[in-house]
């Protein structure tokens, strides 16, 4: 995986760049040995916080334990992450991915027992701890695998927004077979086949051995600096944008419920949020089929300048069909500023420090989505119903904010080696 890109004939790689469909994204070498493993190892981890909350609920009777478990397990997440990205940089994925599906397991089927067992809530919170930290970074992995797999490819783009439709069928599909689990089965089923999912899944992708990024070498001849990603100005400045897309989805999980609730009609929560995550998905879809022309740090700011805006407006809702609307709308928005982020990670981060840099944003999402979750069921019992959609404007808005501000920075500094790989601004080389 670390020997050279072979350069073809020019009339094929002007093709090539000009049209970066997801044919022929799927049609690189290589690419099925990981991505049938990544998406059924990533499975799990759309199951675990809907499993907690059902699993913990059942046996508290407490929908604020329920959340406030599944918070802790997602800040864990959120702040352990990085180190786990860290460690895939430096020893290699598998070296991080064995021993850490086991763990993961191991604390997914700890929390289960002491939930059935009626455990007190602190011991659930200590215990929700190592089940967080030890989520399986699979996304950030295959994400590192396409950087190694296209190199210099402008296909870059489409395999970021490839991803992020993936996470999005993702969550889209965990959650129900989850629920269905949960509410068919027993309530302890949810979490019992994450915990089974994830060491499965895990192991199998771990053993793709020749699609994981080297540890020893990078482009070919000198060897890796060992940096950290958190020192790259750029990614500090895409974790505040990444923070600000978590409160969009942790504000709307919430305050959807709450308003389907205040209507009376629960059944409607699953209809809105999934039309907010259709909205996420057929914009990324169509983000990936176009041979974009714009620089990426343009595109992030216009598109996150769209995101806010639609954000800011949900507060204003008060009917099912307006609500509908500015989902998909807000939905449409999310996609293209993840996709841009994810792709300028590629010419702002040394090829030693990519999964690292990809950890951290997922963890910022995770971050951004707990507390959201957490402030915005505050403000629905306190305030007006519809004051949880005040934190997908304020938490936008910020990051907004933050973009523009420091957007200089995200401009991979001129000379340094990792210039070359950014997608859009260098002639395009064709990769079998």
């Amino acid at each position: 995986m670390g020997s050279a890109v072979t350069t073809t004939d020019p009339a094929k790689t002007s093709t090539a760049s000009s049209r970066p469909g997801y044919g022929q994204l799927l049609r690189t070498r290589g690419a099925w040995t990981f991505l049938l493993p990544g998406f059924a190892a990533r499975q799990p981890f759309a199951m675990l916080t809907i499993s907690i909350v059902l699993l913990v609920q059942h046996t508290t009777g407490s929908y604020g334990a329920a959340g406030a478990t599944a918070a802790v397990t997602g800040v864990a997440m959120a702040l352990f992450a990085p180190y786990s990205g860290r460690l895939a940089d430096r020893y290699g994925q598998r070296a991080v991915l064995l021993p850490g599906v086991l763990v993961h397991s191991l604390a997914g089927l700890t929390l289960t027992a002491l939930a059935l067992a009626h455990a007190p809530l602190w011991v659930l919170f200590v215990a929700a701890v190592p089940t967080g930290a030890s989520v399986p970074q699979i996304g950030p992995m295959v994400r590192a695998r396409w950087g190694v797999t296209l190199k210099d490819s402008p296909l870059m783009t489409t395999a970021a927004a490839f991803e992020s439709v993936t996470d999005e069928l993702t969550f889209v599909f965990g959650p129900l077979l989850a629920t269905a689990l949960c509410t068919a089965v027993a309530p302890a089923a949810g979490l019992l086949t994450e915990a089974s999912l994830t060491l499965v899944g895990g192991l199998l992708f771990a053993a793709q051995k020749r699609t994981q990024p080297s540890v020893a070498a990078s482009d070919g001849h000198a060897r890796v600096e060992r940096v950290s990603a958190l020192g790259v100005p750029g990614v500090r400045v895409l974790i505040a944008a990444f923070l600000g897309i978590g409160s969009v989805f942790g504000g709307m999980q919430v305050s959807l419920a709450a308003f389907t609730e205040s209507i009376g009609e629960p059944g409607l929560n699953g209809v809105l949020y999934g039309t907010f995550a259709a909205g996420n998905m057929l914009s990324g879809v169509v983000c990936g089929a176009i041979a974009w022309k714009a620089a990426p740090q343009r595109r992030l700011l216009v598109g996150y300048t769209a995101l806010a805006l639609a954000a800011s407006a949900l507060w204003t809702a008060h009917s099912v069909p307006l609500l509908a609307a500015l989902g998909l709308l807000v939905g449409m928005c999310i996609a293209p500023a993840l996709i841009t982020g994810y792709t300028l990670v590629e010419g702002l981060v040394p090829a030693g420090a990519r999964t690292e840099a990809f950890t951290w944003l997922t963890g910022a999402v995770a971050l951004g989505q707990a507390a959201a979750v957490t402030v915005a069921g505050q403000l629905e019992d306190r305030l007006w119903g519809g004051a949880g959609f005040l934190v997908p404007m304020t938490g936008t808005v910020l990051a907004l904010l933050a973009l523009v501000t420091l957007r200089s920075r995200l401009a991979a500094p001129a000379g340094s080696r990792t210039v070359a790989r950014g997608v859009g601004h260098r002639s395009p080389v064709a990769v079998d």
